[in-house]
């Protein structure tokens, strides 16, 4: 069967096949169109300006990356782009701003849309839109960003659930930030977790890099050298010693920590072979021993949350989703088998769609006037 994507494209080519439209000397039939367009992004900007077609734009920001889903009226996704942060609590509300311009821009591009072309709306599921006062200033500045579009602003919870459609629910977000979110057979809502990287947030990608650069330190005080893995992080950092990342670190913690999370994560996928090192060896088995924390961690938002949903002991879906889901084969199978051992009747999985698609999908229903938020 035909996606959304397939059937806007043969309804392209069906109208570029079918019209015949004179302006001067230029022939906008289906051959000419072709050959002036090599591409077809190209040949549906042109017939996107032609048709006045209207679309809409979805946001998903977190605090390591902003994505971006461009989406027409008829639900086909167009485009999809990805710019730096946008929690405006860890990165300030301009930075904010800015990563969601570019990630606009980008898309609009991509899509090959006209130049100044504007979304007839937008929906931005931001983390750290939670509080009301923030929400309330993201959506202000979007309305200035955006002067032509109708606004919505939700937070990444909301984006979550969004995307698992009906049913009883557990989404886990392991990114920048960690927490979890779900529903239960009547339709209650519930969180856990998402506290903020200075009360809480275990498990999260800054948790890892806080816990992956103290076993460095520690190592170092123990034996007056770097580990192979405290060595990895400093060269991640462009740090000489522990003396400048902690200067880095209290200057603005964000930037340090969760971007090591990449470097444990590759340690830890490490493949033990016969010439590998004692120091490899140890470095591995520290790497792990820090995802083996933070995969309990994560596995008790998961715990508290269907506690409260009274989830435990029934049918429920279990959906990973963040920046730090696939990249780890060793983090993913310690998850998923304590997920397993404490819902054995549990479906774990991913979100049917993303969150920027599902942002993208609740701006569709601003259009038909299913949502009240505006400018």
């Amino acid at each position: 069967m035909a996606g959304p994507t397939q059937v806007k494209e043969s309804v392209w080519g069906a109208r570029a096949a079918s019209l015949r439209v004179r302006r001067g000397t230029v022939d906008l039939s289906s051959a000419r169109l072709r050959t002036l367009f090599s591409s077809v992004n190209a040949l549906r900007g042109v017939l996107a300006y032609a048709f006045c077609m209207r679309f809409v734009l979805g946001f998903d920001g977190g605090g390591t990356k902003t994505d971006c889903v461009l989406m027409d009226e008829s639900g086909a996704i167009l485009a999809r782009s990805q710019a730096g942060p946008s929690n405006p609590l860890r990165v300030g509300f301009g930075a904010a701003i800015s990563s969601i311009r570019e990630a606009a821009q980008q898309a609009i591009a991509q899509a090959a849309l006209p130049e100044g072309a504007t979304a007839a709306a937008l929906c931005a599921g931001l983390a750290g839109a939670g509080p009301p006062e923030s929400a309330e200033k993201i959506r202000a500045l979007l309305a200035s960003e955006f002067p032509e579009s109708k606004v919505q602003v939700c937070t990444d919870l909301d984006l979550a659930l969004a995307a698992t459609g009906d049913g009883p629910v557990v989404v886990l977000l392991a990114g920048t930030g960690s927490f979890a979110v779900g529903q239960n057979t009547v339709s209650e809502t519930a969180r856990a977790g998402g506290y903020g990287s200075q009360i809480g947030d275990e498990g999260s990608a800054y948790d890892i890099g806080r816990r992956a650069v103290l076993t460095a330190m520690h190592e170092n005080d123990r034996t007056g050298a770097d580990s192979v893995l405290g060595q990895r992080l400093l060269r991640e950092l462009g740090c000489a010693d522990w003396s400048e990342v902690k200067a880095r670190a209290q200057a603005a913690s964000d930037e340090v920590f969760p971007r090591l999370f990449a470097v444990v994560a590759t340690v830890a996928d490490w493949v033990e072979t016969s010439t590998e090192t004692s120091a490899q060896t140890a470095a591995r088995n520290a790497a792990r021993g820090i995802l083996r924390a933070a995969a309990f961690d994560l596995a008790r938002l998961a715990e508290n949350l269907a506690e409260r949903l009274h989830l435990r002991g029934t049918q429920f879906d279990i959906a990973k989703t963040g920046g730090m889901i696939g990249r780890s084969k060793y983090l993913e199978s310690q998850i998923d088998e304590r997920l397993r051992n404490a819902f054995p009747q549990a479906e774990i999985g991913s979100l049917r769609v993303s969150p920027a698609e599902a942002a993208a999908r609740m701006a569709l229903r601003l259009l038909s006037g299913g949502d009240n938020a505006g400018h």
